[in-house]
């Protein structure tokens, strides 16, 4: 997305549990290339709140999975069967 393309969304503060939050919509996201996981900073400035990311996001196990590549690591195997000589 162009940065000097402004995306702007109009929210309501909500309840959620014993605190509040705001829904990031999905254009607000996409901009801000914020992503499931990201880490984020949230910073109380003069004239509102800054949100900023501070790191990479946190892989699912099927994100995690998806990447693998016995190439790549090592050649070891994920297996859903019998692959060896097990004795069962």
């Amino acid at each position: 997305m162009n940065p000097t393309v402004k995306v702007t969304a109009e929210q309501t503060v909500q309840e959620w549990g014993n605190g509040l939050a705001v829904r990031i919509t999905a254009p607000v996201a996409r901009a801000a290339r914020f992503a499931l996981g990201l880490p984020i900073k949230v910073e109380v400035v003069e004239g509102g709140v800054f949100l900023r990311p501070v790191g990479k996001p946190k892989l699912t196990l099927a994100q995690k999975l998806k990447a693998f590549d016995p190439a790549i690591h090592g050649g070891e195997v994920m297996a859903d069967g019998r692959v060896g000589a097990e004795v069962f």
